[in-house]
């Protein structure tokens, strides 16, 4: 992954968990950076994420604070004042306000915070601040997560080099409803805090809200857009500039790159899905049919067996709630086999070439509904036996 001028990142075992693991990371930024983030709409949100609001509303950011191995969720108000005394103790060590660190928790909701074990940490992790830490970075923020996830783009504006740098985790409770888990995204680019917020929601639109591995939205989602400034690219002020869309178009790069990896990762995930819903009246109801065939439980386990039992997607098309939809009018894929036409079976359609599509890796569901130029395109993955194992031996 490319540094990113204006980021250092150090990653250190603070043991919150498990003993000897990278959980703990500083994002250091310097200063005339400009930091924005968007967090989950759960009602039932942790402690560091209404620290973290706060204190983005009161200063310009300096430092994030990260720790996986604890959520500090459902731990009301004591959870909040942890939350305050990891971010105070890295105040005292940078020198800084308390409200210029962002905590971001990862990890068991319910559980108090081992305050003591991250204070204890910091300064190794303030020690090993350096702008090429991602990779430790993006380790130290996994939970589940069988692999680390970082992406990293290059994009040539007007003749300068500009640098999109990002590292997410995830695998399960995935179904965002802003953005995912935690993903911390950097670029070199200088834009004001309007068009950056404006960048970054832009972004995540289409790829971390695109996402569902569960259909649970956690209650720690954060995703955050770091713009420093220190590339040789003069500063971006308005959306109309053209320099704006190149740059967009690599944060959404690299967004995407990250939003999939946690799908391909998602726990026990052996399949790959694309849904894209085609022809509807407006994107709206192309979502509701995309994320019915997504949350089936029936269509994630077909998936897994490589069963061709298409009559599972058709009945969760059915049931999405768009009430008027002429189920006559109706085609739908995997890949490139048309498997329904006219509300019925193709009358071209086999089962042994369902077999050989289910079989693949990677597959992709298309709704073409016919009744309008809406379209949407989400991601997902199957449901194992491996997702129950993990899920239920969470806090074994």
């Amino acid at each position: 992954m490319h540094p990113v001028a204006g980021v250092r990142l150090g990653t250190a075992c603070a043991g919150i968990k498990e003993a000897a693991r990278r959980d703990l990371v500083i994002i250091a930024l310097e200063p005339g950076s400009v930091c924005t983030a968007v967090f989950t709409r759960n009602l039932f949100c942790a402690a560091p994420v209404t620290v973290a609001r706060d204190h983005l509303n009161r200063t310009v950011p300096r430092y994030l604070l990260i720790n996986t191995g604890n959520a500090n969720a459902g731990t009301g108000i004591r959870g909040e004042a942890d939350a305050l005394a990891c971010c105070q103790k890295l105040a005292e060590i940078a020198a800084c306000p308390t409200e210029a660190v962002l905590p971001f928790s990862t990890g068991v909701i319910s559980e108090l915070l081992a305050v003591d074990r991250i204070q204890a940490a910091l300064p190794a992790a303030w020690a090993a601040l350096v702008p090429a830490g991602w990779e430790d970075a993006a380790h130290g923020i996994m939970t589940t997560d069988t692999v680390p996830k970082g992406a990293s783009t290059t994009v040539k504006i007007d003749g300068e080099t500009v640098t999109v740098t990002g590292i997410s985790k995830g695998a399960g409770m995935i179904r965002p409803d802003m953005a995912t888990l935690l993903a911390f995204i950097a670029t070199d680019a200088a834009l004001d805090q309007k068009l950056l917020q404006h960048c970054l929601q832009a972004a995540v639109d289409r790829t971390f809200n695109r996402i569902t591995v569960d259909g649970d939205t956690s209650t720690n989602d954060a995703c955050v857009l770091i713009s420093t400034g220190g590339s040789s690219l003069p500063p971006i002020s308005e959306a109309n500039d053209p320099r704006y869309p190149p740059l967009v178009a690599a944060v959404c790069e690299v967004c995407e790159q990250l939003a999939q990896a946690i799908v391909r990762d998602g726990e026990g995930a052996s399949k790959f899905i694309t849904i894209e819903v085609n022809g509807g009246r407006e994107e709206q109801e192309c979502l509701k049919i995309a994320y019915a065939i997504a949350h089936s439980p029936l269509v994630k386990t077909a998936f897994f067996a490589s069963d061709p039992n298409w009559g599972r997607i058709l009945a969760a098309v059915g049931r999405a709630g768009v009430d008027d939809l002429d189920i006559d009018a109706l085609t739908l894929h995997l890949d490139e086999l048309c498997l329904v036409r006219r509300g019925g079976r193709a009358t071209e359609y086999r089962e042994e070439a369902g077999q050989a599509v289910m079989d693949r890796e990677e597959i992709t569901i298309r709704v073409e509904l016919n009744r309008g130029s809406a379209q949407t395109r989400i991601w997902t993955c199957d449901l194992s036996y491996d997702y129950i194992r993990i899920n239920a031996e969470y806090r074994t």
